[in-house]
Order: C-alpha cells, then sequence, then structure tokens
C-alpha cells in the first residue's frame, strides 16, 4: 500500500479511527496505549518545537532544517534514488538512435583504378515487449526505494529537531545548574564565615572551620565540568546547523523560563500514517516484492523488436532521392534454456530479501508502539519525579534556614550543619536534572509520535521529471 509524507507547514492532521487503514502485516495493533488514553487525538503540529515558548530554540531548528550535514545528504540520496528510478523506467520506452557514415572505395582493373563513394543517413529503434511486467515491476521497485528515500530524509529531519531542542534544553540545564553552583558556593562561604566568627571568639574549632573550608572547595570544583558542558552543548547546536562554532552565538537561558507542552497520543494505529520510519520500511518491502515479480517474469520469453531505415546514395547530391530508401524491420524471440540456475537463484534472493523486510517493517511497527509507551512512561514519572525533587529542595531549604538560625544562636551540631548543607546542594541540583529530563521526555514523545510528518496516499514517484530543489517539509518532486 503505498504511502507518501507529506509534512504540512502549519496545519495538524485530525487523525480518527475512521480515518485510518493500516496495511495488513499479520501484527496486532492495540485499540489504545496502556499508558495513555483512547480518546483520539490530533497528530503534532510539524512546528512542534514551537511549544516550548523559545524564539532561539525556533530559530535554531530552522537553520538545521535548512543547512544540517545529515539532512543534506539525505536529500542528495533522494536526487540518486529518482535518477535510479529514471534509469530503470527507460526500459519501457522505445529505443531511437540515429547513424551518419561516408565512404570511399578505390580498386585496381585492367582500365585504371576504380572509384566508388557511398553516402549513408538512418534510424534505428528498438524495443522490448513488456508482456510478463520484467521491466515494468524493475521500473516499480526503483520506484518504490526512490520514495523510500524520501521518507528517510524526513526520519533524520524529525530526528534533527529532536537533537537540536535535546541540545538546547541541555544548555539551558548546563546554565541552570552553574548558578545553584555558584549560588552553593555562596551559601557554603556564608556558613564557613560564621565558623570562622566563632573560631576567633573561641566558640568553635578548627576542625569544624577545617571541615567548612572543604565543604567550598568541593562547590567551587564542580563549577569547571558545568562551564564546560555549556561550552560543548553551544558548539553541538553549531554544529547541527551546519555551523563551525565560531560563526554561532547561542544565548540559552533558563529551563524555568520556558514552557512544557503535553503532546497527547491518541490511537496506536495512527502511528501508521505519522511515523517516517515506518513508511520508509513499508516502501521498501514494496520494492523488494516487486523486484520478486520482476525476477519471476525474467524466466519467460522475451520479444525485441527491431527496425532501421534510412536512405543511401553514391553521391551526396542525390542522398534524398526517392531511390535511395532504405529500411528493414525484424522481431526476435529469447526464451532462457540453460543459465547455470542464474535465474532461479535471482528469484530466490529477492524473494530472501523480501522476507527481511517483512520482518524489518512488522518490526518498525512495534518499535514505533514501544517507542510510545516508554515516552509516556517517561512523561508521567519524569512530572513525578521533578514534583518529589521540588518537595525536597524546599524542605532541605528549610533545614539549612533552621541550622544557619542554630549557628548564630551557638546552639548548632556542627555534623548535623554539614549534612544538611550537602543536602540542600545535592537536591538542588537533583532538581534541575529532573527538569531536563522532564523536557527530554516531551522530546521523545513528540519523536515517538511521528513529530508532525504524516502520510497520505499518492501517486508514484514521477520519474523522468523535475529533480528534488525543494526545502525540507515540501513536496520532493
Amino acid at each position: 500500500m503505498p504511502l507518501r509524507i507529506l509534512l504540512a507547514g502549519t496545519a495538524a492532521l485530525a487523525l480518527t479511527a475512521c480515518d485510518l487503514t493500516p496495511p495488513d502485516t499479520g501484527v496486532p495493533i492495540p485499540a489504545a496505549y496502556k499508558a495513555g488514553g483512547a480518546v483520539p487525538a490530533p497528530a503534532p503540529r510539524p512546528d512542534w518545537v514551537t511549544g516550548f515558548g523559545s524564539a532561539e530554540l525556533n530559530a535554531l531548528v530552522a537553520g538545521a532544517l535548512g543547512q544540517n550535514f545529515d539532512i543534506e545528504a539525505a536529500i542528495a540520496r533522494i536526487n540518486e534514488a529518482e535518477a535510479q528510478a529514471v534509469v530503470a523506467s527507460a526500459a519501457l520506452f522505445p529505443f531511437l538512435g540515429g547513424t551518419a557514415d561516408a565512404s570511399r572505395t578505390q580498386t585496381q582493373s585492367g582500365a585504371g583504378p576504380l572509384i566508388s563513394n557511398r553516402v549513408g543517413l538512418g534510424l534505428t529503434a528498438s524495443y522490448e515487449l513488456d508482456l510478463f511486467g520484467k521491466n515494468r515491476y524493475a521500473a516499480r521497485a526503483a520506484d518504490e526505494t526512490a520514495r523510500g528515500a524520501r521518507f528517510d530524509r524526513d526520519t533524520v529531519a524529525l530526528a534533527t529537531m529532536a537533537s537540536v531542542a535535546n541540545t538546547y534544553f541541555a544548555l539551558a540545564s548546563s546554565q541552570d545548574r552553574l548558578r545553584i553552583a555558584e549560588e552553593n558556593v555562596r551559601i557554603a562561604t556564608r556558613v564557613l564565615e560564621a565558623l570562622q566568627s566563632r573560631l576567633s571568639v573561641g566558640t568553635g574549632t578548627a576542625l569544624d572551620t577545617a571541615q567548612q573550608e572543604s565543604v567550598v572547595a568541593q562547590q567551587k570544583a564542580r563549577i569547571p565540568p558545568l562551564v564546560q558542558a555549556v561550552q560543548q552543548n553551544r558548539n553541538t547546536l553549531a554544529l547541527l546547523v551546519g555551523r563551525p562554532p565560531q560563526s554561532l552565538s547561542v544565548k540559552g537561558g533558563s529551563l524555568d523560563r520556558l514552557r512544557l507542552p503535553a503532546p497527547r497520543p491518541g490511537l496506536p494505529a495512527a502511528l501508521l500514517l505519522r511515523r517516517p520510519d515506518i513508511a520508509s520500511a513499508e516502501a521498501n518491502l514494496a520494492s523488494a516484492e516487486a523486484s520478486v515479480a520482476s525476477a519471476r517474469a525474467a524466466f519467460f520469453p522475451t520479444i525485441q523488436l527491431t527496425g532501421s531505415g534510412g536512405v543511401q546514395s553514391a553521391a551526396l547530391r542525390s542522398l534524398f532521392g526517392p531511390h535511395t530508401a532504405i529500411y528493414s524491420v525484424a522481431a526476435g524471440l529469447t526464451q532462457p534454456i540453460f543459465d547455470g540456475a542464474a535465474l532461479k537463484g535471482q528469484l530466490d534472493f529477492e524473494r530472501g530479501r523480501t522476507a527481511e523486510l517483512a520482518a524489518i517493517y512488522k518490526k518498525a511497527i512495534v518499535q514505533s508502539l514501544t517507542d510510545v509507551e516508554n515516552a509516556l512512561v517517561a512523561v508521567r514519572q519524569s512530572a513525578e519525579l521533578e514534583a518529589r525533587q521540588r518537595d525536597s529542595v524546599v524542605a532541605s531549604r528549610k533545614a539549612l534556614d533552621l541550622s544557619e538560625a542554630r549557628l548564630k544562636e551557638g546552639t548548632i551540631d556542627v555534623v548535623t550543619l554539614f549534612t544538611v548543607q550537602t543536602t540542600l546542594f545535592s537536591a538542588q541540583d537533583n532538581l534541575a536534572l529532573a527538569k531536563l529530563q522532564r523536557f527530554n521526555a516531551s522530546v521523545s514523545l513528540y519523536q515517538a509520535l511521528g513529530g508532525g510528518f504524516t502520510q497520505a496516499r499518492s501517486d508514484p514517484v514521477a520519474t523522468g521529471v523535475d529533480r528534488l530543489t525543494l526545502p525540507i517539509g515540501a513536496d520532493a518532486r
């Protein structure tokens, strides 16, 4: 069942059970997701990244779709596949060629040399009658391969969008953690100054002060790796948008300034129309099935029609006279009798390849369902984790405030103070990581749902016409 990717620029496609006509794969499609609802939901928008509320992220994704090297290579593979489809379809049409020749010969005789001239112009034509579909199925196989290359391009584009988003969130999270680390240094330094004051008046000990100095040093040691992460995430974003790191400036910011959209999964069967990797596997399977038909047709006779015609004369001036016309027509039939089992081997190969691609196609369907289930679980549990970490930060900060108040009163157990500090520092950093996990889970769900790429029934790829010149998201023809 041929399917083709259509990336609608701004429109969302509402997919319900009555709209879906999944192919018969033998893979049972559940009625609903275990971790989601059974209510039909619209497909994600192609511009789903705008839901996070960052103009800088939107610009980075747009730049990646236009300049990413992996996408550029995928587009080149489309051109390659469509060119191969043109080559394969050429066998469906007659061949026509032109000839021109001129010669002069001299022979000796008793009367002296004899010189003769010959000038000729002609056309030759040949055509193979595709009675059993060998060439037609070969052309269709190449056509489906070209279609699969388009779906592969959209798979790469979707993965690139997800990589840009996740890297941008990692940058913002590293900046959040860097700010937390710097604040922790200030808190630890403040406690150190309080212990030093106690030591100066004889109510503290040098051991307590030394231990707090160690806490300050540990918090300062957390800063360089975070600075490194910020810089490396910026460099990764530059690579994703196809630019040298020196030529791209990314501000970043904080995850707290971004929105967190909540995509709805809809129905499991909708994935068969949303996921470009499923469409690619389906196109490859269709190509293999056509190759089997072509290999089977090769066992039958081949009928070749040939013809030639033109003019021939001994003098150029009389070349186009009525008496100079010549022509010939012929038909030939070729039937394979013994070829060392080459045809049977080719047919067995194509059948084996079809069986392999059928398994890959079914795995792509099951994998897509698994991806959505995992993403739904991650969305739910990462939200739960963030809430618990937030509660931990609130409790740890309250404990530190009470501990610092007791420190000023001189009634604090220093060991308790050290424990409270490290608990807060760890809780704040874990909260930042939990926020990042939640954003990553949202991106994973968008990607698992197909990310706004939708498929629609279409005519076969147009071979022999315009080459791919349109940007990502547009019709490749």
